[in-house]
């Protein structure tokens, strides 16, 4: 749901070596490279559960993902030789399945600072109400109350 985070913009948690953020569908992450490379330069194994991302042999980071992933729904890119962008597709998508960290069993590094947590998840529940009601706009409300795990589950 790309356009819901272009208009509301994004809870974003930075990193050593750049950024990651969510959506009620995806994980993304983006390393950013001093230096040009080329694909042949980069190897990143994206698993149901694991991830790992090397450039020119030093690791950027590596290990047990937070929760599960569709592996095969992911992908990765290189923009302009010094940008990697990985999409992780949850396995189990909602505003109820918010990431706490993008590692799990790891050091401080890639937690979510406890604001940013409580902002990524009112922006989950907002993109959550905004795809179960499409014809209203939610790119400028705020969210207050009962967000937390997704917001309440009302009726349809």
């Amino acid at each position: 749901m790309a356009d819901f985070s272009e208009k509301n913009g994004i809870a974003e948690c930075v990193v050593p070596w750049g950024r990651w953020w969510q959506t009620v569908d995806e994980v993304h992450i983006e390393a950013s490279l001093d230096e040009p490379v080329t694909t042949k330069d980069l190897a990143i194994v994206i698993k149901n559960n694991r991830i790992s991302l090397t450039v020119k042999g030093k690791v950027f980071f590596q290990g047990e993902l937070c929760k599960v992933i569709q592996a095969d729904e992911s992908t990765w890119t290189l923009e302009d030789k010094k940008l990697i962008r990985i999409l992780l597709a949850k396995a189990n998508p909602g505003a109820d399945n918010l990431w706490s960290a993008l590692l799990a069993n790891t050091e401080d590094d890639y937690a979510v600072h406890p604001f940013t947590l409580d902002e990524m998840q009112k922006k989950l529940t907002l993109e959550r109400f905004q795809k179960e009601h499409p014809g209203m706009d939610f790119s400028g409300a705020d969210i207050t109350g009962n967000y937390h795990g997704g917001g309440p589950q009302l009726p349809q």
